[in-house]
């Protein structure tokens, strides 16, 4: 569950490293985003030289999350960190490279192409 305020590490390579979600988007009312929502954030942290600069505004897709979610066939899924991959309006991800396991709930929400680049579906 990712509120406004929530920091967020960077799954990609962009040059950012950590996001603060500020807006979360889908909604009129709607207060926290899961894995396969899409957040409106800053970056707080990025590595010099790099597209992405401190207190950049972005979209981005939380890929990773503490609280987990439950699937449909019972398994619930829960991972060590809270994580996002930046994106364009398109909804195609800003980087070339995307690290670490990935939840397959993507798939179903139309993120395939950061399905296909990341190296563990999960």
């Amino acid at each position: 569950m990712i509120q406004p305020q929530t920091y967020l590490n960077v799954a990609d390579n962009t040059g950012a490293r950590k996001l603060m979600c500020i807006r979360v988007l889908g909604g009129n009312q709607k207060q926290s985003a899961n894995i396969g929502d899409i957040i409106i954030a800053v970056v707080k942290d990025a590595i010099p030289n790099m597209p992405f600069k401190k207190s950049d505004i972005v979209r981005a897709v939380i890929v990773r999350t503490r609280k987990g979610l439950k699937r449909e066939n019972g398994t619930a899924i829960r991972f060590d960190d809270n994580a996002a991959v930046i994106i364009t309006k398109e909804n195609n991800p800003r980087g070339t490279r995307v690290f670490g396991p990935i939840a397959r709930e993507l798939r179903d929400k139309n993120f395939t192409k950061i399905v296909s680049l990341a190296p563990e579906v999960v």
